[in-house]
């Protein structure tokens, strides 16, 4: 077992950075260490922006993103296009949808997918709420922009079902090709579902 190289604090320190995503116990070393040397104009404000998080950080009461208020940002935005509901799996899905600055509707994150294998069924997510607003009247499209795996292909087809009744259109994201992709690099599953989405050139 390695011997630690500094003291209990800073080990610490180091433990929990290496549980970040993307962070190993390598790369936690070399980031405390970056935090320990630059203290003044970096660990320090950090300390406090992470102390002000933790005091406001709220999940917005109608769409289940994060922010510092309630409504959050996004569902206060009255540029929104409101006839749009996209639902997503979780808050990192709804920040990379922004990012990418395509959508422009508002969101209602699930807060993950149904897998009966992991115990997780529709009680265990936001489910029900996003039935009723998908029934309210400003509603029009209902976009299911949940990850092309298993468990996201299940919960789609189970929030199909519980839309039916609803006055609106239900979408999911397209599947196939990426942009820039190389038909020799792709799976089988990725060339069928490109196929069977293919659209007029």
């Amino acid at each position: 077992m390695a011997r630690a190289v500094a003291g209990p604090e800073i080990e610490r320190l180091i433990q929990l950075l290496s549980r970040l995503p993307g962070l190993g116990p390598r790369s936690a070393r070399r980031a405390a260490l970056h935090l320990v040397r630059r203290r003044a104009d970096l660990m320090e404000p950090l300390t406090a922006a992470l102390g002000d998080a933790l005091e406001k950080i709220v999940v917005c009461s109608t769409c289940g993103n994060i922010d510092t208020r309630d409504p959050c940002t996004v569902c206060a935005d009255p540029a929104r296009d409101a006839s749009m509901l996209i639902a997503v799996e979780n808050v990192a899905d709804l920040w990379a949808l922004e990012r990418a600055g395509v959508a422009g509707g508002r969101y209602h994150v699930l807060g993950g997918t149904l897998s009966p294998l992991d115990g997780v069924g529709p009680d265990d997510l936001n489910i029900e709420k996003l039935v009723r607003r998908a029934h309210e009247s400003e509603v029009k499209e209902v976009i299911l922009a949940l990850n092309a795996t298993v468990d996201g292909q299940t919960t789609a087809h189970y929030i199909t079902d519980l839309l039916r009744d609803a006055n609106v259109k239900t979408t999911r994201l397209a599947h196939g090709v990426p942009v820039g992709g190389e038909l020799d690099y792709l799976d089988e599953g990725t060339l069928s579902a490109a196929l069977r989405s293919r659209t007029p050139f």
